[in-house]
């Protein structure tokens, strides 16, 4: 697991500047609050699995996550699924499952053909 902090769409370039690490990894989930915004960001710019969590945690008119929430379902970028708010324990289980598919099958991507003896 590695950890980005603070990496949030009102500072575009701070997520950038670790856009190789996010390129690499096999799965990302994305904790955002307020709009909920990073999800769709990074689901435009990765060809991983984004897990969108919308955290509670906020100020304005975040509605307790609801806004997050909502903004992160109606999003156009794919390859995203979105998990109830605060629900980072989920989103643990659901990246640990991408992660163990993808070390079972080795480095073939997901729906490649692979012969099997």
């Amino acid at each position: 697991v590695e950890r980005i902090y603070d990496v949030g769409v009102a500072g575009l370039h701070r997520l950038l500047a670790h856009l190789d690490r996010l390129m690499e990894a096999k799965v990302i989930i994305a904790v955002a609050g307020m709009e909920g915004a990073l999800a769709s960001v990074l689901g435009g710019l990765v060809d991983k699995p984004v897990i969108a969590v919308p955290t509670s945690v906020g100020y304005g008119a975040s509605m307790n996550g609801l806004s997050a929430l909502l903004t992160m379902i109606n999003s156009c970028a794919n390859g995203i699924a979105v998990l109830n708010i605060d629900n980072g324990y989920g989103a643990g289980y659901m990246a640990t499952q991408i992660n163990r598919l993808a070390e079972r099958d080795g480095n073939h991507s997901f729906g490649e053909e692979t012969e099997h003896e």
